[in-house]
């Protein structure tokens, strides 16, 4: 049974399953709207708006440790680009970063396709 087994393995391995979510949180910051499955937006999600958090915190106290934490969890170029352009944008808001739109299945396999980007 999977009770509270809450976590989506997508067929890989814990690391490769990690720098996948780390490759889309990068994709995410730098381009700011991508096209993948609704699953994996789905995973996404709530790992994005966590690091949005932590850039907030930062913005406002200039925390080194923050500033670390967000370049090791998604690369240096984002966490720079995260902290200068995003962070500063949503520092009205209290949550709901992202939104996650759905769209057609692909005609491949069938999957459910969706798009996530920052409101």
């Amino acid at each position: 049974m999977r009770h509270s087994n809450n976590i989506r393995k997508f067929g890989r391995v814990k690391k490769v399953r990690d720098g996948l979510m780390k490759s889309l949180a990068y994709s995410l910051v730098m381009k700011g709207k991508i096209k993948t499955t609704d699953a994996k937006a789905r995973e996404l999600r709530p790992m994005v708006e966590k690091l949005v958090t932590l850039a907030k915190k930062t913005g406002e106290k200039q925390v080194l440790s923050s500033r670390r934490l967000l370049t090791s969890r998604m690369g240096a170029e984002a966490a720079t680009k995260m902290l200068k352009d995003i962070s500063p944008k949503m520092a009205g808001r209290s949550g709901g970063y992202t939104r996650i739109t759905k769209l057609p299945a692909r005609s491949g396999d069938a999957s459910l396709m969706a798009v996530i980007e920052f409101v």
